[in-house]
């Protein structure tokens, strides 16, 4: 088989479920093998319907779907092989952890002394050995969920998909499972296909990351791209934390800078190449904006008033007025125990990067 070629590509997808509104459209998509790639997005941006339509329990209403170069749109769920997990476990309540298990084996008439060693090695896996004879109900809700990705993988998918599996836990438990998922895809080196609203969950795990809006993918890259360069407003809002400026747009060409109502200029990246005059919004990180001190004068910098002090137990977050009208600026402040950090009501000058603002087209007013 030839690597180059992607697991999966879906070709001009669309999906409508009434025949007028299309939950997804014109979807063109590759997945790589062995890569861990996150759908991510609001409610109702097509994500779901999109893990859907791969695993074989939607329909397209056009284009198609392939694996392995071959087509699969028609090919039933149960004809795929592809490890599928929910986010409410879907487990079998009158059935023991190993019998769990060993249901997608019997199906697929594997013989039983092999179904028994596939088990035991697959709760070793997820950390749940001698955990066979338990049922569902007696366990905690993460081991729940460490058996159903245990069911997942025990037939040796090609593909295993999950729609937003650590929805239901704590963020603690949450953040541990994560880490583990990571670890689990590297170890086995499928490909993992998973859908999230949480953007934190989807830079944590991911290798490339496809944001979705009203049905379409804005943005597919990897973390830090998606991160450090955001290639339209939405996904800058969407993905991590900004503060937002609004102005208009001064220069032309891929460095500009917006000049705030009261005539104020910050330099920075024209993402978009917006034209000179144009109604314009800049985004920048909380840690790529600057407190300005003796020992760093220079870059340009806007004079503002400390409103809030927000305690981060690593750092601080300094919420900070700039002009009426604008949107408070978020500044991250690392907690180094030395010196007096600035309090609420204190006047500050913030430092923006112009490598780090990303200035980006206001979306037209509709008619």
């Amino acid at each position: 088989m030839n690597d180059a070629q992607p697991l999966v590509r879906f070709s001009g997808v669309q999906k409508s479920y009434d025949g007028e509104q299309l939950a997804v459209r014109a979807l063109d998509l590759d997945i790589r093998r062995g890569e861990f790639l996150s759908l991510l997005g609001p409610s109702g941006s097509g994500k779901t319907t999109t893990l859907m339509m791969l695993a074989g329990f939607e329909s397209p209403t056009a284009g198609e779907i392939f694996l392995d170069g071959q087509p699969i749109t028609r090919t039933p769920p149960h004809q795929r092989n592809f490890g599928m997990v929910f986010q409410n476990y879907a487990l079998f309540p009158h059935l023991t952890v190993g019998q769990n298990l060993a249901y997608p084996l019997s199906v697929r008439k594997v013989p039983r002394a092999e179904q028994a060693e596939r088990v035991r090695k697959a709760l070793a896996m997820v950390r749940l050995s001698g955990l066979e004879e338990r049922r569902p109900a007696s366990l905690s809700g993460g081991q729940q969920q460490r058996v159903a990705l245990a069911r997942a993988l025990v037939f040796n998918p090609r593909l295993v998909l999950m729609d937003e599996p650590l929805g239901a836990l704590d963020k603690q438990l949450r953040e541990q499972l994560q880490i583990e998922l990571k670890e689990l895809h590297h170890q086995l080196g499928l490909s993992f296909v998973y859908v999230t609203h949480d953007q934190g969950e989807a830079l944590t795990m991911s290798d490339r990351v496809a944001v979705f809006n009203q049905g379409a993918i804005e943005q597919l890259a990897d973390v830090q791209a998606l991160y450090e360069t955001p290639a339209n407003r939405f996904v800058a809002g969407f993905v991590g934390d900004s503060t937002v400026l609004g102005g208009t747009l001064q220069g032309s060409g891929a460095c500009c800078a917006l000049q705030l109502p009261d005539g104020r200029r910050l330099p920075g990246v024209n993402v978009n190449h917006a034209a000179p005059g144009t109604r314009a919004e800049a985004c920048i990180r909380p840690e790529r904006i600057a407190l300005r001190t003796a020992a760093t004068p220079q870059g340009p910098a806007l004079d503002a008033t400390v409103a809030r002090v927000i305690y981060h137990g690593d750092h601080l977050r300094l919420l900070c007025a700039i002009a009426p009208g604008q949107a408070l600026a978020t500044v991250k402040l690392p907690l180094t125990g030395a010196g007096a950090h600035p309090q609420a009501g204190d006047a500050v000058q913030l430092q923006f990067p112009p490598e780090a603002m990303r200035i980006y087209a206001c979306a037209a007013s509709p008619p």
